[in-house]
């Protein structure tokens, strides 16, 4: 594998993980307006499935831009946050 295709598979790998949080953040939103429980449960499987690609991408760090992963751990921080206190 070339250094440029490094650099691709890492910004799109980058790029699948911020699709992944903004889809669990618009899952979650109507998640916690409905308080549909099926929708609760597939907006939990959405956040942790978009945990799981940042932290795949966190453990690969191809491409890595510091401020991505902080604004990207800060929004499934924020998500989930929404998603606990919306099932108290």
């Amino acid at each position: 594998m070339t250094h440029d295709q490094n650099i691709n598979t890492g910004y799109n790998d980058l790029k699948q993980v911020e699709m992944a949080i903004k889809s669990a953040q618009h899952m979650v939103g109507q998640a916690t307006m409905s308080m549909d429980e099926d929708q609760l449960q597939a907006a939990t499987d959405a956040l942790n499935q978009a945990k799981q690609q940042f932290q795949h991408a966190v453990s690969q760090q191809t491409g890595v831009d510091e401020q991505f992963f902080e604004f990207a751990s800060e929004l499934i921080e924020r998500t989930e946050k929404q998603l606990t206190e919306a099932k108290q």
